[in-house]
């Protein structure tokens, strides 16, 4: 099929952009990668009038290391491959680095960039879950100015952020990781490169054998990624072993999520597997936390394979 009928436009710069996106608003979508929205413009389920082309905008794609104690500075218009093959993402946000491959197939990571996974907010989208778990800040820019929001705050269902018509993602900026913290990335699909049944994208800080933070982020399970506060708050503040560990992956697949079954999946299933990579997660992130005491432990010699 062909898309309906649109303007287009190939502004050079940001200021360009944006003036485009404040004279045509709810009329214009923004095309960056074009991995989803132009699927949706041949189907006609999305019919823009107006089309806003930002690859010829070279000041939305870059990596900024990050000095001791700041941010990596990523641009929405960073392909996805080339984060994946990046060095200070690796020595920076390896948590990032991990998810990178499982998002489809690498012609897609081609083309798709950062700040198009995550203004599309897919539900079952790696990306976004990743700033979730990270507490990265999304900036957002418009013809009247910046903004920022906390990732957890940016995500408002399926398919729905904080983005307004004349907003633009510009950027997003992923804090440090702070000492002792440990990372993980699971996820399961039925083929490699399918959308995920369940994944998870976990953060875990423990001194002496005591977590003194935990983020579990689920996707695939509703709406959008999905922070697991039961089974974090069990975790923190206590010391932590494989009983801890088993307890707070149950919590997160019947406190925190709400699956709903589909043609891959029943809502039983999802949650099964919900509590098994959540458990492992919290184990590999165990691991690799750097604290000797939770290294030497019991349930790091298990490995967590549930």
């Amino acid at each position: 099929m062909k898309p309906a009928p649109f303007e287009y436009f190939a502004p050079t710069t940001i200021d360009e952009a944006l003036a485009l996106l404040a004279e045509y608003g709810d009329d214009a979508k923004l095309l960056a990668g074009g991995q989803s929205l132009v699927p949706t413009m041949n189907f006609r389920l999305a019919r823009p009038a107006v089309l806003i082309d930002l690859n010829r905008v070279p000041d939305l794609g870059y990596i900024r290391a990050a000095d001791a104690g700041e941010p990596l500075e990523l641009g929405a218009m960073t392909r996805q491959t080339i984060l994946e093959r990046s060095t200070e993402v690796a020595n920076h946000q390896p948590l990032l680095t991990a998810a990178l491959p499982h998002i489809a197939h690498p012609q897609i990571r081609n083309r798709g960039t950062l700040g198009g996974s995550l203004a599309h907010a897919d539900p079952a989208a790696e990306l976004p879950a990743v700033a979730v778990a990270l507490r990265a800040r999304i900036v957002v820019r418009n013809i009247d100015g910046e903004r920022r929001h906390d990732a957890g705050d940016f995500f408002h269902g399926l398919f729905s952020t904080a983005l307004e018509p004349t907003d633009m993602l510009a950027a997003v900026e992923v804090p440090p990781l702070r000492e002792g913290t440990g990372w993980s990335f699971q996820e399961v699909a039925r083929r490699h490169g399918d959308y995920a049944l369940v994944g998870v994208a976990a953060t875990m800080r423990l001194a002496a054998g005591v977590c003194e933070e935990a983020r579990i982020v689920l996707f695939a399970v509703g709406g959008g990624p999905t922070l697991a506060r039961h089974a974090g708050g069990e975790l923190e503040g206590i010391a932590i072993d494989d009983a801890r560990i088993a307890g707070a992956a149950r919590s997160a697949a019947r406190e925190d999520i709400d699956p709903i079954g589909d043609i891959h999946a029943s809502a039983a299933y999802k949650r099964h597997l919900a509590e098994v990579l959540v458990r492992r997660a919290l184990h590999e992130a165990m691991a690799r936390s750097g604290d000797a005491r939770a290294a030497g432990g019991d349930a790091i010699s298990r490995g967590g394979r549930g």
